[in-house]
């Protein structure tokens, strides 16, 4: 299992969630969220972590332009692709940075095109992302299978 947190605003909360056993730490670009972190803060935090945890820059409809400008400013490793990038501009971005990450909605009719995104790893949230509710995961059957598939929202102990 591959464990990703999100929201890091904090050397201490990323230091405790590696602690905790994330492989990965998302720093939110999304402009307006309760959790949105600047790239020179980002950098700071991500200058001193230990090696082998994925460093992963979160971002919603943003130009492409800026979200390798902030991978790259940041000293990020991977962008997460949260909004309605097109599959042109997901593939400029993955020829520029190490991993890629798009993300769909479930029920999404979006998902149906999922081929032409050159991610990395396709990320599958709920329909209402962050809500904790769980999506019907049979959604995904017959779906591609050549890249890593993350899935998100309403995880816990139980369903994992």
């Amino acid at each position: 299992m591959f464990v990703k947190v999100c929201g890091i605003t904090t050397e201490e909360d990323a230091l405790l969630a590696i602690g905790m056993g994330a492989d990965a730490l998302g720093f939110n670009f999304v402009p307006g969220s309760s959790r949105q972190i600047r790239p020179s803060v980002a950098r700071d935090i991500v200058r001193r972590l230990p090696g082998g945890v994925m460093t992963v820059g979160i971002f919603r409809d943003e130009l492409k332009e800026s979200v390798v400008q902030t991978v790259h400013e940041a000293g990020l490793q991977a962008a997460q692709l949260h909004g309605r990038e097109s599959p042109e501009d997901s593939s400029w971005v993955s020829e520029r940075v190490p991993y890629l990450i798009k993300v769909f909605v479930a029920g999404d009719p979006a998902i149906d095109d999922l081929e032409r995104y050159s991610a990395t790893a396709v990320l599958v949230d709920a329909p209402v992302p962050g809500s904790g509710e769980v999506f019907d995961w049979s959604l995904l059957d017959g779906r591609e299978r050549g890249r890593p598939l993350i899935l998100a929202g309403g995880l816990d102990p139980e369903n994992v």
